[in-house]
């Protein structure tokens, strides 16, 4: 079972097995073992992250194509469910069609991408793709007659989904189970699907020709593989997941707008991920999505803590103030890429005597 579920892609490391054991148990009992509003908010976040780093990763670390147009698709998977919720009566009919809708339109975009401008050069791809997703961006700010403006859409959700449904009675283990929670595993289960989705792609047949092609592009076309068509079809289907994850965000907040969806900040970040837990691999989306997070979420909170605890000290409370955190999160990262150049899962792998890159 588990042999299939991974498509015989194992961790192969001892540490990173139990790393992403850690993770995943940790994301399935957040709602018990971290009970409170934040750490709950932030286990979706990271639910959310770790499928559209994964997609990202299938471009970028799979088939060696840089794009700057993925929050683009991400945007547009919830804005499709926004637009839908803020339209109709909040239903599941309603959910179903925006995410259709989204799904389509990014689909159909990278489709148009992939085809004009897959044939260029990678810098001028990169470009045409910063481009397109600029335009939107600035689109979405100006049409506040349906996208709201920069002040976005805020919408209801389907009643099981509300914080006012009671799944039962009382608490379980101190945690009332109302729609909050059950929003939370239908985003968990989700996001666990797509990750298997995708790790079965990038072990299929079809995923070994991408990574022929980011590794010698002219030899795979003298092999007969017509790489733009391949390429193409890698743009599509991470455009495809990254919109699945833009519509389930656009459920767990109940609120879209082109900040929190559409910005070069979200796609800085999303690069990021890719670098700190190791390009060609899906696990280091997940590894990378989490510290991030984490990271982003609680490193102001622990210089808080690290300023009062050195209070009587010279120096070292201006260091660590929080006001600082953003400093000491571009520090981090820098020695994250230095004493780890492959990623975290590329340094574990080599521990584990099987090397950073994936198989094939």
């Amino acid at each position: 079972m588990l042999k299939a579920l991974l498509s015989e892609d194992y961790p192969r490391s001892r540490l990173l097995t139990a790393l992403l054991v850690v993770i995943v148990a940790g994301l399935a009992l957040a709602p018990f073992v971290f009970p409170g509003i934040r750490p709950l908010n932030t286990a979706a976040t990271i639910c959310v992250f770790i499928v559209l780093v994964a997609s990202y990763d299938l471009l970028l670390g799979y088939t060696g194509i840089v794009s700057f147009a993925h929050t683009l698709f991400y945007g547009i998977g919830a804005y499709g469910v926004a637009l839908a919720l803020d339209a109709w009566p909040a239903s599941w009919g309603a959910v179903a069609l925006g995410t259709a809708l989204g799904l389509a339109l990014a689909m159909a975009i990278a489709l148009l991408i992939g085809l004009f401008a897959l044939r260029v050069q990678a810098i001028f791809f990169a470009m045409v793709t910063l481009a397109v997703a600029s335009a939107c961006l600035i689109l979405a700010s100006q049409l506040s007659g349906l996208t709201g403006g920069e002040d976005g859409l805020t919408y209801r959700v389907p009643h099981l989904l509300s914080p006012a449904f009671r799944l039962v009675d009382g608490k379980v283990l101190g945690v009332r189970l109302d729609g909050r929670i059950v929003s939370y595993y239908l985003l968990f289960l989700a996001a666990g699907a797509l990750v298997l989705a995708m790790l079965r792609i990038v072990n299929s047949p079809f995923g070994r020709v991408l990574q022929a092609i980011r590794e010698n592009p002219f030899r795979a076309e003298a092999l007969g593989y017509r790489t733009a068509v391949y390429r193409t079809a890698a743009t599509v289907a991470a455009a495809a997941a990254a919109a699945l994850a833009g519509a389930l965000m656009a459920l767990w907040q109940k609120y879209t707008g082109p900040d929190t969806t559409l910005s070069l900040s979200i796609m800085i970040d999303i690069l990021l991920m890719v670098v700190i837990g190791g390009m060609g691999t899906i696990y280091g989306a997940v590894v990378g999505a989490t510290v991030f997070v984490l990271a982003k979420n609680y490193l102001q909170l622990l210089m808080a803590a690290a300023a009062g605890a050195t209070a009587g000290l010279p120096l070292l409370p201006q260091l660590v103030s929080p006001d600082r955190w953003l400093l000491w999160l571009g520090i981090l990262f820098v020695l994250s890429v230095y004493f780890f150049p492959s990623g975290i899962v590329g340094r574990l792998r080599g521990r584990g005597g099987e090397g950073g890159a994936p198989r094939g």
